[in-house]
């Protein structure tokens, strides 16, 4: 009988490894586990040959879990609900023949199990500090198992934040002065200034968050925070090396923009300006990545040279990059997060930014935090509604700021308003918003797979200032410089400019990558579309006017994942004939523009649509989020949240099937990590 026609009950999988490892391979074939997950299974049944065939699984089970970005398999919450909480099988995969998880885990009590890996040498406890258990590949902590790298990152994150919340720091007995100082336009009365909040807060500690949706002014916060720190510095003649970076380039050059805006508008003296940077570098560029490992030319042998860190769109830092972060980082160091915790979160394991926010809507402000904050900054929290911590039981709520007020999305922005009722998940009045239609605000719904709407919108807009893709390619052609113009001419690289620019007055993102209504199918869909409009000359892999999306950093070129060009016609030389080059914006805050030869790019594709992942640290003038025609593991409220957040003035939402919207609103990522409980917050 072979493996695939083998009956469900003629398997054993938790009496006999050899059966578990042929269910194993089953689910690898149906796609349900990663071949990785095997393999890591068959290393440990290497290991030990006599290992309990629940030990196996349950390793399995946490590989696999790290793979959807938890950090852990919680035990007895697999138990509970084991399809829900492995998303095993995927959505519709119901096939017979084919043991369930639910059907594998039936009867199994969780305290057996805990007994089982508890028994195993090849899982360590985690009270068990020993010489042997640091060598197990896997780490038992209550009911919850770990891949031992990814406990070793918890510990130390959680170290690490434990020493920088246990430090104070010096505060000047002038801050109230100098935050009057830099805070003369207050929020509109009876609104409270949490920018202001957040500055004294982050004055006083060696760790600070600052947490906040679009349009509330996490980027004003920390300039004013930097000038609040730099300029006693500077007048005692000292002053502190400050850092910024991003986890993207793409965010990097939006921060690097942004801060030297807010940075020229500072009501500081000169000496004091000139000492706070714009330039905003990648986290990798910061460590100094080394090409081909895990490893960073900065640890905790070789520390960062600087005394504040400013890490922005933090929600995109997975485990693994905190921990080398707070590793790398001078225990003198400042580090402040920046971020909206109810973005997604990282696309690898963790989801260190929402961890670490969970009272943030709270407050849990102890008494003496409350009072501290309110005599600084002379705000009152009086009817703010704010929990207290009267119990001393929230330790990293005190250096938490959620910002609350939007100048962006006020209370007639139909994209603030929609944000909110997804972030609440209430699909209904999110759908009554929808229906109602507004200047900022647009539903289409496709009436199948060759509905031309599609294309009309990706086209054209839609909308009174309606721009979609063919603005930025009738630009290309009417705004050309003269085919004689020399290559060293500065209206190449202006030209070149304005159309990044004018590319990002439209985006279309997707939940997913395949099928028709991922990013893969839509990309060349779009492409046809543009080709029989004439709008480009060419389907080929190169052409003039093509998007392209970078997916890896190349720091050879000085390009970041997430960095999008556009394929330009340019001059050879003076007077030689015109070649593609690709343009990227440099991210010098300056509008600075960088060319590169398609042939240097190898990764890179078409970014007509991006997912939404992709998306983050980025913003468009329209933006549309198109859903697929069936629910998916990755369709939240936190995916529909992002995708709507990325759009500045208007916002689209395209639906393939009725009901996928309201589903995936009321669903919410919950990825699973002992951080917040291992600090006791």
């Amino acid at each position: 009988m072979s493996l695939s026609t083998m009956p469900l009950e003629a398997l054993a999988p938790l009496d006999r490894a050899d059966d578990l490892m042929h269910l194993l391979e089953r689910w690898v074939e149906r796609g349900w586990l990663r071949a990785l997950d095997k393999a890591f299974v068959g290393f440990l049944h290497e290991l030990d040959p006599q290992a309990d065939p629940l030990v196996l699984l349950a390793a399995a089970l946490t590989s696999h879990q790290l793979g959807h970005g938890h950090v852990c398999l919680d035990l007895f919450e697999t138990l509970n609900a084991p399809d829900f909480a492995l998303s095993l099988p995927p959505e519709g995969d119901l096939s017979s023949g084919v043991m369930l998880p639910s059907q594998l885990l039936d009867g199994l009590d969780g305290d057996h199990w805990c007994q089982a890996l508890a028994a195993s040498p090849l899982v360590a406890l985690a009270v068990d500090g020993s010489v042997a258990a640091q060598s197990r590949p896997l780490v038992l902590s209550g009911k919850r198992l770990y891949l031992r790298r990814y406990w070793t990152y918890e510990r130390r994150i959680d170290s690490a934040l434990r020493q920088r919340l246990a430090a104070q720091e010096a505060v000047s007995a002038d801050l109230p002065q100098r935050l009057n100082g830099l805070f003369q336009q207050p929020p509109p009365d009876g609104v409270v200034d949490w920018q202001k909040l957040a500055c004294a807060l982050a004055t006083r500690g060696a760790f600070s968050i600052v947490t906040g949706g679009p349009g509330t002014g996490k980027t004003t916060t920390v300039v004013r925070l930097l000038a609040l720190l730099q300029a006693p510095a500077v007048e005692q003649g000292t002053a502190l090396r400050i850092r910024l970076a991003a986890p993207t380039g793409k965010a990097a050059a939006r921060l690097t923009e942004s801060i030297s805006q807010q940075v020229r508008s500072l009501q500081v003296p000169e000496a004091v300006r000139e000492k706070i940077p714009t330039e905003v570098t990648t986290v990798h560029r910061l460590l100094g990545s080394r090409p081909g490992t895990r490893h960073f030319r900065h640890h905790a042998g070789n520390l960062l040279p600087l005394d504040v860190l400013v890490v922005d769109e933090a929600s995109m830092i997975d485990l693994e990059m905190m921990a080398n972060l707070l590793d790398a980082l001078p225990p003198h160091a400042r580090l402040v997060l920046l971020g909206d915790k109810d973005q997604l979160a990282s696309v690898e394991a963790g989801a260190v930014l929402g961890d670490l926010c969970r009272d943030a809507e709270a407050g849990w402000y102890s008494p003496g935090t409350r009072q501290w904050l309110e005599s600084v900054s002379g705000e009152s929290l009086a009817g703010s509604g704010l929990q207290e911590d009267l119990d001393a039981s929230h330790p990293l709520a005190q250096q938490v700021v959620m910002l609350r007020y939007s100048r962006r999305f006020g209370e007639g922005s139909g994209i603030g308003q929609l944000a909110r009722w997804v972030n609440q998940q209430n699909p209904e009045q999110a759908r009554l918003l929808l229906d109602a239609g507004s200047h900022d605000l647009s539903c289409l719904r496709l009436k199948g797979e060759h509905d031309r709407a599609l294309e009309r919108l990706v086209l054209d807009g839609q909308g009174g200032d309606a721009q979609g893709y063919r603005y930025y390619l009738n630009l290309l052609r009417t705004t050309r410089p003269p085919a004689q113009t020399p290559r060293d001419d500065p209206r190449w690289t202006d030209w070149a400019r304005q159309l990044l620019q004018a590319f990002d007055a439209f985006q279309l993102l997707c939940a997913v990558r395949k099928g028709p209504w991922g990013v893969e199918g839509l990309n060349q869909r779009i492409t046809a579309a543009l080709l029989k409009a004439r709008l480009i000359d060419s389907d080929q892999q190169w052409y003039e006017g093509r998007p392209v999306l970078m997916t890896r950093n190349d720091y050879g070129l000085g390009l970041m994942n997430g960095d999008i060009g556009i394929a330009l016609k340019l001059p050879e030389s003076d007077g030689g004939p015109q070649v593609l080059r690709v343009a990227f914006p440099r991210n010098d805050g300056q509008g600075g523009v960088r060319f590169v030869l398609p042939s240097r790019l190898n990764d890179v594709e078409t970014v007509y649509a991006m997912t939404v992942h992709k998306s983050q640290g980025s913003e468009f003038a329209h933006t549309a989020l198109i859903l697929p025609d069936a629910l998916n593991p990755v369709l939240t409220k936190e995916l529909i949240y992002t995708g709507i957040t990325r759009a500045k003035d208007r916002f689209s939402l395209i639906e393939t099937r009725g009901a996928v919207f309201e589903e995936a609103v009321r669903r919410k990522v919950k990825r699973l990590s002992g951080l917040m409980l291992e600090l006791g917050v």
